[in-house]
């Protein structure tokens, strides 16, 4: 039997070393009347037990597709296609039932999403949903030990006066404190792979820290893989173990965060840092934002889809116009046509010293 013919099967043995969570290949589509999206295309990742996986990029490079993916989202969407594997423990996603994926979702999976306020339901307390998700995965717990567990996850999270604002409406809460309820409710569960989309955006400096310090502090209370999605690079720095840079629906680079951000290798990467505001640098007039947009999704650009926005396209003869880069390398992999040796020249002379 060849090498292709294993690569879905499950082995003996590959229960025990599989990581927690791997991705293999995924790709999400979306079928329109303007024609179909390439959302995510071959994308592949693991994500360890107590470790973080930080995913960065801008706006349409597949972030939040890829973690609605993994939660099994795309479902309720008819135009949706969803290929590949996605593999929780020791169960597939991608071909599981319905069924099987709602139970997961909640229980074994969570996420806190980017907007707790429209996340939430306006005609129901924060308590009584927090009561909800528990009981969905808890079905003979009573409505008393519900609450007391609502109420203990909400103290957990540092919600002032729990039983008191047990009561409230989402509206009634500041934006820091319905972020912190959407937490209470992701891990309410004890879920073992907790996504969060975005969880600091629209939050002050100060409170975007307590958030951090929160997650932080359950995932270690938890053990529980996290998926950080976010284009903050310094919310990366701040959690990551490891990172994984997207872009036009591809993964572009991935490696441990500490690599990526002391040699990174992508020049979108270089771009992302550059753009990035430093405290430990003199302060510059401005900063140096990637030129140009993002491409179409639904009309990418031939060859590389950065090179549009590269200032290096033309230093590789035309396979940057043509020719589609694969992702390559070990434990830090970039998907870039520039020999290994010019990246390095590159970064030294023309990049490092702005950044």
């Amino acid at each position: 039997m060849s090498t292709d013919s294993l690569a879905g099967l499950t082995l003996p043995g590959d229960r025990n070393t599989r990581p927690f969570l791997e991705v293999k290949d995924l790709t999400v589509r979306f079928e329109t009347d303007d024609g179909i999206v390439q959302a995510v295309s071959g994308s592949s990742f693991t994500v360890e037990r107590g470790k973080t996986l930080g995913i960065v990029g801008e706006s349409g490079s597949g972030k939040s597709v890829t973690s609605l993916a993994v939660l099994g989202l795309h479902r309720t969407r008819s135009n949706a296609k969803v290929s590949g594997q996605i593999w929780l423990d020791d169960q597939e996603l991608v071909t599981a039932t319905d069924e099987e994926v709602r139970k997961l979702r909640g229980g074994k999976m969570a996420m806190i999403f980017q907007d707790p306020l429209s996340a939430m339901h306006p005609y129901f307390t924060v308590g009584s949903q927090i009561v909800e998700a528990y009981r969905v995965h808890n079905p003979k717990a009573s409505k008393k030990e519900a609450r007391e567990r609502a109420i203990d996850m909400l103290a957990r999270v540092g919600i002032p006066q729990p039983a008191k604002r047990f009561g409230d409406y989402g509206h009634q809460f500041s934006g820091g404190m319905r972020q912190r309820a959407m937490i209470a409710m992701a891990l309410v569960n004890d879920p073992q792979l907790l996504i969060a989309d975005e969880p600091t955006t629209a939050l002050d400096v100060t409170v975007q820290a307590q958030i951090l310090d929160l997650i932080r502090d359950l995932q270690a209370e938890f053990g529980s893989a996290v998926i950080m999605i976010t284009h903050d690079l310094g919310v990366v720095a701040e959690l990551a173990d490891d990172v994984l840079v997207m872009y036009g629906g591809k993964i572009i680079e991935r490696g441990p965060a500490t690599s990526v951000f002391h040699d990174p290798q992508h020049p979108y990467t270089w771009g992302l840092l550059g753009s990035m505001p430093r405290l430990d640098r003199d302060v510059r007039d401005r900063l140096n934002p990637v030129k140009g947009s993002p491409p179409s999704l639904i009309n990418l650009p031939s060859g590389c889809a950065f090179h549009p926005r590269c200032p290096y396209a033309g230093r590789n003869g035309d396979r940057s116009f043509t020719e589609v880069p694969e992702l390559r390398g070990g434990a830090h992999a970039v998907a870039c046509h520039l020999p290994p040796e010019d990246r390095r020249r590159i970064f030294e002379q023309e990049v490092a010293p702005n950044l």
